[in-house]
């Protein structure tokens, strides 16, 4: 079975599962997204959710935010940890938004590739889930169970996502991410994980999970 056919099947799978794919970063635009998923990085996206309330309350659009005192935005988002680093992105980025773009989040890659704090997937989930533009944002979850249904070599991160985008066609990859999250949440943890209660593992994955 080539690997194509092999996501031809795991996709049917998660689409029976998944009928619903809901954002889990709680937000209301584009710049609100922008910030939560800066604050999701090495924390869960729970966690996230319980202290974005706090931080919109204080400002919810980067001409409020490029103004507030870092120390502020830091005793807020500190749970969500690396808060110096964090708190100076969003202010950093919230006064480029203001500066350059109108206070607007671009729908550019490679413009929100070049804000403080955004890497390649913080601006991969952004194009996805805030405009609707096709790619294919690569966590650990998704990054794990390539690797354990053999859709990757899992050398990297870059490398899934190109494996990923090779095997599922190019409309199904802004779903296929969300449901990937959820199906690794739900049934495919990193611990604790048993292959023959796994959906897809069971079929299709590795014999060995490590």
């Amino acid at each position: 079975m080539t690997r194509k056919e092999k996501a031809d099947r795991i996709g049917i799978i998660l689409d029976e599962l998944y009928q619903e794919w809901p954002i889990p970063l709680d937000h209301k635009d584009s710049y609100t997204l922008l910030i939560a998923v800066l604050l999701s990085a090495q924390c869960t996206d729970k966690r996230v959710n319980t202290v974005t309330p706090e931080l919109f309350a204080l400002a919810d659009n980067a001409f409020d935010m490029a103004v507030q005192d870092q120390a502020e935005v830091q005793r807020i988002i500190r749970p969500c940890g690396l808060s110096p680093q964090k708190s100076k992105a969003i202010i950093g980025l919230s006064k480029i938004l203001v500066d350059k773009y109108q206070g607007e989040v671009p729908a550019d890659m490679e413009i929100l590739e070049t804000l403080p704090g955004v890497g390649h997937k913080t601006a991969s989930v952004v194009m996805v889930q805030a405009f609707g533009v096709p790619a294919f944002p690569v966590d650990t979850h998704i990054h794990r169970l390539a690797y354990r249904w053999m859709l990757s070599n899992g050398k990297s991160v870059a490398q899934t996502e190109k494996d990923l985008k090779k095997v599922f066609p190019k409309e199904e990859w802004n779903r296929r991410h969300l449901q990937i999250i959820y199906f690794g949440r739900e049934y495919c943890p990193a611990r604790g994980h048993r292959r023959e209660n796994c959906p897809i593992c069971k079929q299709y994955g590795r014999k060995s999970m490590d």
